[in-house]
């Protein structure tokens, strides 16, 4: 083990005895007799004395211990299926704020990254941030051209930084494997490498301004939803400048009924621009939290979204957004039997589930939700309720629908506080519908054919040499076909030794016989036949033990 991860493993070992968390170091033998030093510190019991709630206690050692921590934490708290919920619902108030690095030195790796002085790239520029987090703060700047805009710069050494903790949590995650049945069940390894991809693509600006041109082309010509547009001329891996966004935070109710905005139009696109990108787009912005929604009120009436932040984005295969909308549409409709099958059909579940078992109890976990008018039933909370009964028939994680569920979660919870009156069923199941028909419609069938057309007339011309080459090696003599199979070694094994078995089942039969007939008319010598009967014996044993 690296030297910097064992002193930072540590270092977490001593937090989290500082915080009470000594199940955590017990659980997976983190070098289990240091905690009693740690224990020996005074500010670790005068922390111990507060005796606050073991989530609240979680929550602050990830706080301590940085912000990679804390990101990870905000990702995790979104596997209600694999937390207990008391954890998940503090995680989830984590907060990525940290304090800001110096402008000056903002201003240097700017200038680094674009090879001019900050003076000749901008009439003007703030070296105070306007916000700062654990990744990367933003600076107010004006182009020469007078257009405002936001510069986006990471902050030094956070490849460093992110790199040595990733290879902490793996260590991490390895001895909990190893050593907690719940660190098995919770799959730790799994979710380590989950957090590393979403993270590593974090530290990619120019994948980040991607993102944000791809969304905003896919929202041309609809005013639901603002995307900033990006300079691509001053963007580079650790440096992005776009459109600086001017409009309201989301989560400042006050304001926006003093401006007059329409608070139910609001809410109502706040589910259309979500079912919109996952379904139609299959490009959906998924770290849609309040501190990355602004509305733009320069119509009340007519309200619009604006989105920061694309850093984490996320997309279906066809096949997963076919039987996410049909899920959907099935719970609405309590069909329950669609559900459980759709779950078998899909994979997500093992092939031997028995179908009747899980309808019951998804029957189960739904029927009491709705009981209630559809506006009070929660697409979160019946997610939640299915997440409870995942455990129990051995529900694989689906990673691609891990960030939809979590922004699901957001969408939702956004809308309900702007509007709590926000009927989410009503809103979605048209947009599920109409996706649904247009999928086999004529004019979509002819649409696949005419872009699948080329790669069928490649094969179509590939086709007649191949035909022709195998005809004239069914004639020469040479064709050969060759078979694969994964399991074809074993299978031969198995015929080999049943032929064994059978064979010497047969020649101990017949020496038993022999044995029961040279008794039977009295032949001489008489010990002969107990010596057939012996040698009968000896070969089923044999073929017994062999077997």
């Amino acid at each position: 083990m690296k030297i910097r991860v064992a002193l930072r493993m540590m270092e977490i070992q001593r937090v989290l005895v500082r915080h009470g968390l000594d199940e955590f170091v017990r659980e997976t033998h983190l070098w289990r007799p240091l905690r009693f030093i740690f224990l020996l510190s005074p500010w670790t019991w005068f922390e111990r004395s507060k005796q606050a709630p073991r989530s609240v206690r979680l929550r602050l050692a990830l706080e301590e211990l940085g912000p990679i921590f804390v990101k990870f934490g905000q990702a995790v708290s979104t596997r209600r299926d694999l937390l207990p919920l008391d954890i998940a619902d503090e995680l989830a108030k984590l907060q990525d704020a940290v304090p800001p690095f110096p402008g000056a030195e903002a201003r240097a790796l700017i200038e680094t990254a674009l090879g001019e002085s900050v003076t000749k790239l901008f009439r003007d520029f703030d070296e105070a941030p306007l916000a700062a987090a654990s990744i990367a703060q933003v600076h107010a700047a004006t182009m020469l051209d007078g257009t405002d805009v936001v510069v986006k710069v990471l902050r030094p050494g956070m490849h460093e930084v992110i790199t040595r903790d990733l290879e902490v949590m793996h260590e991490l995650a390895r001895i909990a494997w190893h050593n907690s049945a719940t660190a098995r069940r919770l799959r730790v390894t799994e979710i380590v490498r989950d957090y590393e991809k979403t993270i590593l693509d974090e530290l990619d600006l120019m994948r980040e301004a991607a993102n944000a041109s791809q969304l905003r082309r896919n929202f041309a010509g609809d005013d639901s939803l603002y995307v900033p547009a990006v300079f691509w001329d001053l963007c580079r891996v650790n440096v992005m400048v776009m459109e600086r966004i001017r409009g309201v935070p989301i989560s400042d109710m006050a304001r926006l009924r003093e401006l007059g905005a329409n608070i139910p139009l609001l809410a109502e696109n706040g589910v259309k621009i979500f079912f919109t990108q996952v379904f139609r787009h299959n490009f959906f912005h998924a770290d849609m939290h309040p501190g990355n929604i602004f509305v733009l009120v320069d119509d009340p009436a007519r309200p619009r979204y604006a989105a920061v932040d694309f850093g984490i984005v996320g997309t279906l295969d066809a096949r997963d957004q076919q039987y996410l909308a049909e899920n959907f549409l099935a719970v609405f409709e309590r069909d329950y039997h669609r559900v459980a099958t759709l779950h078998l059909e899909s994979g997500w579940v093992p092939a031997n589930t028995r179908v009747d078992e899980m309808e019951s109890a998804i029957r189960t976990v739904c029927e009491p939700i709705f009981n209630k008018p559809l506006k009070e039933i929660s697409f979160g909370q019946i997610l939640l309720r299915l997440f409870a009964i995942s455990r129990r028939f051995n529900m694989e994680i689906q990673p691609q629908l891990v960030l939809l569920q979590k922004t699901l979660l957001n969408v939702e919870g956004l809308g309900r506080q702007l509007y709590d009156e926000l009927d989410i069923w009503k809103t979605a199941t048209p947009i599920l519908r109409e996706w649904m028909r247009d999928r086999v419609s004529g004019a979509t069938v002819i649409e696949s054919l005419r872009t699948q057309l080329p790669e069928v007339l490649d094969a179509v011309r590939a086709l007649p040499p191949l035909l022709k080459g195998a005809v004239q090696q069914a004639q020469d003599g040479t064709l050969r076909l060759r078979v694969e199979a994964a399991n074809i070694d074993s299978l031969e094994q198995t015929i080999r030794d049943t032929n064994r078995r059978r064979d010497g089942i047969t020649i101990a039969a017949a020496l038993l016989l022999g044995a029961i007939i040279w008794q039977a008319v009295g032949a001489q010598p008489a010990w002969a036949g107990w010596v057939l009967g012996a040698l009968g014996v000896l070969q089923l044993i044999r073929t017994w033990w062999r077997s």
